[in-house]
């Protein structure tokens, strides 16, 4: 695909999330207003910036990944505006903000490419545990951790006179530190640890010292975001590790270990963890907990099925019945006023994108950057597989939010710097 077709379809949808904003307004028996004009104009200059920045300092990268973000975008966005409008107008400035990351990355990277991320890669994972670590600052604190539906994810920025309250979380940017650490030291012990084993009995197991700061950098990282009941991102977390560990060896012990364990940290945390009791409670049985956990699963499932093959139509369903629609549910609200065309689009959308990333990792050469592009889309794989599958019921809820489609300007801006670090791989493989 040409740089121009590429051009072509970003203002496509751009022009479909302005569209889906007037439709909007028409059910609401209101006419044509400025709020179609600042989405348009949001979108082609979030979007419309990056794909000049690609232009410019990755000439060669991937077309499919930026109109594909766009498309996705623009769904997630008209549901959003529907459910809420001035989450709507925040999440605008969360595109301009995430798009201002992305270029940032691709200027920065303009000339060393992503090689120079691997001399500081215990640099990176110093951080991204800082920021794992962010929510657990005393609330007493100007700058403090947040309690937010029983989980203290967040952390917020209140001082006097300054900011009155700014929120964000410091998770999403952390998951691509660590996946960049990992590509690193991955990419340096690869041949070791899928050729050197150790005995014990009638198995072979890799040589523990080759290991050792992978499980201690993922043993701490479980600890802060299980003190922190954050067990979706724990889950995301350890999937990244198993996956990436797989890429870099081509050994099948990883993926077995994994799932063992796995399954061992799901039961324990089933017998210590209240709120994990009720999520898999409500997911065998939400229609015996309707008054409670169940409340949300059974309202999604009552979208889902009323959605039929084209949905109600954008304006006309009741997704606000769905607790979290515009974040963990977003998902069950395209389909309500969608329906099965728009469901499947969606899923289209990032198989797509996810391909695209497999694809970039799979034409790289070098190590480094082929398991960079392939973490890289692994979270973004991981988050997508995971909130589909609390939606439609087909694992218990977690909380993640759906890349690029749920509100919130953290994942945004997290999930655009995957894009761009893709996009910059992507231009590096023809080099």
């Amino acid at each position: 695909m040409s740089r121009a077709a590429e051009g072509g379809l970003i203002l496509a949808a751009a022009i479909l999330a302005a569209m889906g904003v007037a439709i909007v307004e028409f059910t609401r028996g209101s006419w044509l207003d400025a709020q179609v004009a600042v989405t348009l104009i949001s979108f082609v200059v979030s979007f419309g910036s990056i794909h000049l920045a690609v232009r410019r300092w990755a000439p060669n990268a991937s077309s499919l990944l930026l109109p594909t973000t766009a498309f996705l975008a623009a769904l997630g966005f008209v549901e959003i505006y529907r459910l809420d409008g001035h989450l709507a107008a925040i999440q605008r400035w969360s595109f301009v903000i995430a798009a201002a990351g992305a270029v940032g990355v691709l200027w920065l990277l303009r000339n060393t490419g992503v090689g120079v991320l691997r001399r500081y890669r215990y640099v990176l994972l110093a951080a991204g545990v800082f920021f794992l670590m962010l929510p657990l600052l005393p609330e007493s604190w100007p700058i403090h951790g947040a309690v937010v539906n029983g989980s203290r994810l967040w952390v917020r920025v209140e001082i006097p006179g300054v900011v009155r309250a700014l929120s964000f979380q410091p998770g999403e940017i952390a998951k691509v530190l660590i996946t960049v650490f990992l590509a690193s030291y991955l990419a340096e012990r690869s041949e070791a640890m899928s050729t050197v084993d150790r005995t014990i009995g009638r198995f072979k197991v890799p040589e523990p010292r080759h290991l050792g700061p992978v499980v201690i950098a993922a043993g701490l990282a479980f600890v802060v975001l299980i003190y922190q009941k954050d067990l979706g991102a724990s889950l995301l977390l350890f999937g990244l590790f198993i996956g990436m560990l797989y890429i870099a060896t081509g050994r099948s012990f990883y993926v077995f270990t994994g799932g063992a364990i796995a399954t061992l940290a799901g039961v324990a945390a089933y017998n210590s963890f209240a709120h994990v009791q009720r999520r898999i409670d409500a997911w065998l049985d939400p229609f015996g907990q309707f008054a409670d956990a169940g409340y949300q699963s059974v309202q999604a499932l009552f979208a889902l099925g009323s959605g039929s093959l084209t949905g109600s139509g954008i304006g006309l369903g009741r997704p606000d019945l769905i607790p979290a629609a515009e974040t963990d549910f977003i998902f069950a609200a395209v389909a309500e006023e969608m329906g099965l065309a728009g469901s499947l689009a969606v899923i289209a959308g990032f198989a797509l994108l996810v391909a695209a990333g497999f694809g970039i990792a799979i034409r790289s050469r070098d190590l480094f950057r082929k398991l960079l592009a392939g973490g890289l889309t692994i979270v973004i794989a991981l988050q997508a597989i995971i909130i589909l599958a609390g939606v439609l019921r087909m694992m218990p809820i977690t909380g993640i939010t759906l890349p690029f489609m749920s509100y919130g300007g953290s994942s945004l801006l997290a999930n655009a710097v995957i894009i761009a670090l893709l996009l910059r791989v992507s231009d590096e493989e023809h080099a």
